[in-house]
């Protein structure tokens, strides 16, 4: 075959990632994994409200292979109903504590969208990343906390709030949409100086299950953008419901979409499940090997 190069944009990641001290080169996609500090998000096996409970998995996740931590304490499952600032503080703070006196030099991200909370966690335990499912939208001050903290950012597109998100997301186009949506943001944290950015579609944030699969196929379109772009789909309503099947029975299909992901151009992937998403990641770079040397 001679109509295959991985020289294109689809393969190409000239991206790295400033995580503390180390700098991370996203020629290879990374896994993160999801260490939820709260009793009610969606996948009941994610739930690590226990600060040792949290350490036990993070120690498994980091020896299956994730190079980053991410600590949420508030579900923004389709449904979820907003928490004061000083219950996600309450929740978070033991248990960020527990994982960096565990293992100092491991990589955290927080899943947040206040930048109260960035800035605290940043302060008491230099924390490494910030996601935010809202990308400001939420909260007109975290670009700029974002532009003073000098970590990197996760900014999703999320079309209205947990609560409501879901009951009916509409679109023009919805990759047209979401391009021009990041675009914007993007410009406004390039002129605060915010750098190190990553970029993430949103998947079930506001999207019908068809406009998920819309975003994955057409996944390869948010190179344009010259951002890395992380994929959160393990075990979402997307492949659950299309496999008519639950989250604790959607593994199977979450490493189908994960290998999607990467034929897409993902550079991070989001999940559950550390080690079965670090192998996906093996086959994926042996299939780009192999065309590679057929070119």
């Amino acid at each position: 075959m001679n109509n295959f190069s991985t020289s294109s944009t689809l393969f190409s990641r000239n991206f790295s990632l400033h995580l503390g001290d180390r700098i991370v080169d996203l020629s290879k996609p990374l896994v993160m994994g999801i260490i939820n500090a709260t009793p009610d998000s969606f996948f009941q096996g994610s739930r690590l409200p226990q600060p040792s409970e949290a350490v036990e998995v993070a120690g498994r996740m980091l020896d299956a292979g994730a190079v980053i931590l991410d600590v949420g304490a508030v579900s923004t499952r389709p449904g979820a109903q907003e928490i004061p600032e000083e219950e996600e503080l309450g929740r978070l703070s033991p248990v960020v504590e527990a994982i960096r006196t565990r293992f100092p030099e491991s990589a955290i991200s927080v899943d947040t969208w206040r930048s109260g909370i960035a800035l605290t966690m940043h302060q008491r335990f230099s924390i490494n990343m910030v996601n935010d499912i809202s990308a400001g939208q939420l909260d007109p001050r975290m670009f700029s906390t974002m532009a003073d903290l000098k970590i990197p950012y996760v900014m999703m597109h999320m079309q209205g709030k947990p609560e409501h998100m879901q009951k009916a997301p509409e679109y023009t186009n919805v990759t047209d949409d979401l391009l021009q949506f990041f675009g914007e943001r993007v410009f406004r944290l390039r002129k605060l100086g915010v750098h190190d950015i990553v970029i993430d579609p949103g998947f079930g944030f506001g999207k019908t299950r068809e406009q998920n699969y819309q975003l994955l196929r057409e996944l390869g379109a948010f190179s344009m953008l010259e951002l890395p772009v992380m994929v959160g789909v393990s075990r979402k309503s997307m492949i659950y419901k299309t496999l008519n099947t639950d989250p604790g029975n959607a593994m199977n299909g979450t490493t189908a979409a994960h290998m999607a992901a990467l034929l897409g151009g993902a550079s991070i992937l989001r999940v559950h499940d550390v080690k079965e998403a670090v192998e996906t990641v093996k086959i994926f770079q042996q299939i780009v090997n192999r065309r590679s040397h057929s070119v």
